[in-house]
């Protein structure tokens, strides 16, 4: 039984898994293989890349610091999600894959645009645009169902990776609210900004001396050193109906 299982690992998905991971919850990534991201020639708007990023690139390094966070990977496609126990949502979920044994999870974010035919069994209040279906929730991303969350653009957030990754946070966060789990902030500080103030180092939040501080930087650095130092080969995946024609 995870703590939480999140269906797609495009940008909302992993988002929401660097925070709940982080948070200590026993996080399983259900990746379906593809990022529509990976469709991108290049990633211009988002904040820290004045000159852009390679967008493949980017979601490596996502995926890297989710892992690193705690968050484990499998790749699949869920085919339907229900509960566990129909008079008591508290006891979870299962979720049926297209191979291998179902997976059990006490909480589901749903960030797999624009898959979401597994949540069918669940009602959690789909709606079709054309083609697509998007999942209602409320402001933190909740659906009708309790324990199950939708992120991105599957929640009828706009088409933008800045957005799909402040709102998978976010979902994340509900997520941890939820489970009750001991959590104030994501927040590493320096050494004294909590206890310097007579005050405990608040639950999800760590303080570091500024040797720490510099292993960390040099660290860091390293990481993204390496990452840019060859171009990426991988180049981005057409639209479908252009492979098809």
């Amino acid at each position: 039984m995870r703590d939480v299982c999140i269906v797609g690992g495009g940008v909302s998905g992993l988002a929401a898994s660097i925070f709940t991971a982080r948070a200590g919850l026993d996080t399983l990534v259900v990746d379906g293989g593809e990022s529509i991201l990976a469709r991108n020639a290049s990633l211009e708007n988002y904040p820290g890349f004045p000159d852009g990023v390679d967008a493949r690139r980017y979601l490596q390094l996502v995926r890297e610091q989710a892992r690193n966070a705690g968050a484990t990977f499998e790749l699949g496609r869920v085919t339907s999600v229900e509960p566990r126990d129909e008079d008591d949502l508290e006891a979870g979920f299962v979720l049926e894959t297209e191979v291998g044994d179902p997976l059990e999870a006490r909480r589901v974010i749903a960030a797999s645009w624009s898959d979401s035919e597994y949540l069918v069994p669940l009602d959690v209040g789909r709606t079709q645009r054309g083609s697509k279906h998007f999942v209602a929730v409320d402001d933190a991303g909740r659906t009708a169902v309790d324990g199950v969350y939708a992120a991105g653009r599957i929640a009828g957030e706009p088409h933008q990776t800045i957005v799909a990754a402040g709102h998978g946070a976010k979902v994340g966060l509900a997520a941890i609210h939820d489970s009750e789990v001991n959590f104030y902030h994501d927040w590493v500080v320096p050494e004294g900004y909590f206890t310097g103030r007579g005050r405990d180092v608040p639950p999800g939040c760590e303080e570091i001396d500024d040797e720490q501080r510099r292993r960390r930087d040099d660290r860091a650095r390293e990481t993204i050193l390496e990452a840019f130092s060859e171009p990426l080969e991988e180049v981005p995946t057409m639209h479908p109906s252009v492979d098809e024609d």
